[in-house]
């Protein structure tokens, strides 16, 4: 009787395995990456004093909450910008928003200087009809 040795499954697909592999690591790695970097962003937005300070004007606006109904929540993917060096920045962004009785969305325009916020523009523009409700006093 002759023996006959089979390679194992390995041995017989590595011409095809690796470079798959490989790939779909590199496919994977870049997707956690790019994630990585969006939830990293999100955050620097979310805990930015420009972000709180609308988010709260427009959740104590008596005539926002009229419109949108309460609780007045974030909802959705902020977009714009904000950038922030030692005690001076600049922020242009809008929020998207939400309450029980519609949606709408806060923009910001603000700039640091020494320490301190002043905004330019503080406004929810509520999406149904367009209207603007200014949160600056």
């Amino acid at each position: 009787m002759e023996e006959t040795n089979q390679k194992s499954w390995f041995g017989r697909n590595w011409p095809w395995v690796l470079p798959v592999g490989g790939c779909l690591t590199l496919i994977v790695l870049a997707v956690m990456g790019i994630g990585t970097l969006f939830v990293g962003v999100s955050k620097m937005f979310t805990s930015s004093a420009p972000y709180e300070y609308a988010l709260s004007e427009a959740s104590n606006n008596a005539e926002v909450i009229a419109v949108l109904g309460e609780p007045i929540e974030s909802d959705g993917i902020i977009s714009g910008n904000i950038s922030l060096k030692n005690n001076d920045g600049e922020a242009d962004f809008s929020i998207p928003i939400k309450g029980l009785n519609g949606e709408g969305s806060i923009t910001v325009v603000g700039t640091k200087i020494g320490g301190e916020w002043t905004y330019k523009l503080l406004y929810v523009t509520i999406k149904e009809t367009q209207e603007q409700i200014n949160l600056l006093k």
